[in-house]
């Protein structure tokens, strides 16, 4: 009794804190692939990394506009130089304080040939330390968009990265881990505690952090679970609090629960097909001694094979918008002109192969992942059923996330599935990095079709320094249709993104698929 009425008092003393921990329960298709921060750029990854490290600046979940970080001011010195005050106070999870240098070698760390992160550095020349509380970003040129790629770009402690032997990052490419890895030190609201590879992962409150939070949440659980329908009965059960990508076939059932609730949201993030545009002769096709998919009849008979209404409204149930374009309306540079479609043609599709000397068809490997997108294994499964009526054998191989990226990004598809979301909300960022000819900077990072035109290099290129607005909107678009018009790739459909969840949890949907975690509340 002594015992009861001592532990009693303790949890009283402890106060309405304790009482009002909270943890949270979540979960999607697929694992991250790597903690390294500048190892692989996921839209999936990025968004849990937000939770333990932090940027100099990050959209507002609400407005979207651009609020400070780790940097409390920045302003232009000149065109090409912008200074960055940064936030003092601030402490690492291993209780160092955040520095200068810190931020420094983050943006320097990067930019090294390992870094999956070249897009948010693209035009960067070099960082440079003023003194204890602020360093520039110079620019190669003038560049309107360097404030958006910083959202994107966390801050790694500069000592701990060269205690520990990770200076430079994980290359994703291969199987070597550096500590980096497996470990984290970041400055954000939760900590590391806990992440077996694809079984579960857990965040702890950072009780030192700096910031302030809305958020009573103290645990974060995060559980990949593969299969969709073992995902919907863990929340259907409530093992889990929130599906980040629940299967559209249940969501009538979950709208209809009462202890369940759904948010609907546009993602800015494009599904298409990219294609080998490089080899001289397809890995695994009956065609020999030439690549069909360099004949851009073939690309285009391959584009109106495809039912994409189709594809929308059965294999999504509505969770799609099909596009022509390579980026969703949300993003500078789309227009309705560039977003309209070749139509679906299955005739028309038979007569450009035939032109193009494959009346017959060919063989051809398409590469999908099973784990990233909503319904991506199905939708693969119904194009290859579409191919066939043009007689364009697709041999379609399915992998997961983790494994499905580095085999992409060692040029090992011919054609292969891509879903692309804009965290710049501009369509540089796309441009560069899936139709820029390969080359330094980020250019075609994710290019690995290796589609190369000249004319789409130099409007590229002039978009990264142009300065007058409009001018610079106008060569976005104009690359865009240049896309389209090269069917450089095959553009499916814009995400449309439902989270599934308890009623009892409090989150704020955001176009790029990610929860904010200062703003995550169990009720």
């Amino acid at each position: 009794m002594k015992l009861q009425v001592l532990a009693l008092a303790a949890t009283m003393a402890f106060g309405a804190t304790a009482l009002q921990a909270k943890t949270f329960k979540w979960s999607s298709s697929s694992d991250i692939a790597t903690w390294d921060i500048h190892s692989q750029n996921n839209a999936l990854q990025n968004g849990i990394h937000a939770a333990v490290y932090e940027s100099l600046v990050y959209y507002n979940s609400k407005t979207f506009k651009i609020e400070p970080v780790l940097a409390t001011a920045w302003k232009d010195i000149s065109p090409t130089q912008m200074r960055f005050t940064l936030r003092s106070g601030v402490k690492f999870h291993d209780g160092s304080p955040l520095t200068v240098d810190d931020a420094v070698f983050s943006i320097q760390r990067a930019m090294m040939p390992t870094s999956n992160f070249t897009p948010y550095i693209q035009g960067v020349d070099k960082v440079v330390k003023v003194n204890e509380t602020t360093f520039d970003v110079y620019s190669k040129t003038p560049n309107p968009v360097l404030l958006n790629q910083m959202t994107e770009l966390r801050v790694m402690s500069k000592a701990w990265a060269e205690k520990n032997k990770s200076v430079a990052p994980k290359d994703i490419k291969t199987q070597e881990e550096n500590f980096a890895h497996r470990n984290a030190n970041g400055t954000g609201p939760y900590m590391l505690k806990d992440w077996l590879p694809d079984q579960k992962l857990v965040l702890t409150q950072n009780k030192g952090w700096w910031g302030k939070s809305e958020s009573n949440v103290t645990e974060i659980v995060y559980t990949p679970v593969k299969a969709v329908a073992t995902r919907m009965a863990a929340l259907l059960s409530g093992e889990v609090d929130l599906v980040l990508d629940p299967s559209p076939q249940d969501l009538p059932r979950v709208r209809s629960n009462a202890d369940l609730k759904v948010m609907d949201g546009i993602e800015n993030r494009t599904i298409f097909f990219g294609m080998d545009q490089f080899r001289d002769e397809l890995v695994g096709s009956n065609i020999k001694g030439k690549n069909p998919l360099k004949d851009v009849r073939v690309r285009k008979a391959l584009y109106q094979a495809i039912d994409a209404d189709a594809i929308t409204r059965v294999t999504m149930r509505g969770l799609g918008q099909a596009t022509g374009a390579i980026v969703a309306p949300q993003v500078t540079g789309w227009t309705e002109a560039v977003h309209k479609r070749y139509p679906f043609d299955v005739a028309a599709a038979q007569k450009l192969l035939a032109d193009a000397g494959y009346k017959d068809g060919f063989e051809v490997d398409l590469a999908c992942p099973n784990n990233r997108y909503i319904n991506d294994e199905q939708i693969c499964q119904a194009v290859t059923a579409m191919w066939s009526r043009i007689g364009v054998k697709a041999r379609l191989r399915t992998l997961p996330l983790v494994t499905y990226f580095p085999m992409i990004q060692r040029n090992e598809a011919s054609i292969y599935m891509l879903g692309w979301g804009v965290p710049t909300f501009d369509a540089l960022y796309s441009l560069q990095s899936l139709v820029r000819s390969v080359g330094a900077g980020g250019d075609g990072n994710y290019n690995v079709g290796r589609y190369s035109n000249p004319q789409m290099d130099a409007l590229i290129e002039r978009t990264k320094k142009e300065t007058d607005l409009k001018l610079r909107t106008e060569l976005l678009t104009k690359a865009l249709q240049l896309h389209n018009d090269d069917v450089a790739n095959i553009p499916l459909h814009n995400q449309v993104i439902p989270w599934a969840m308890k009623k009892n949890i409090d989150v704020v949907h955001r176009a790029d698929n990610r929860l904010d975690w200062r703003l995550v509340k169990v009720k």
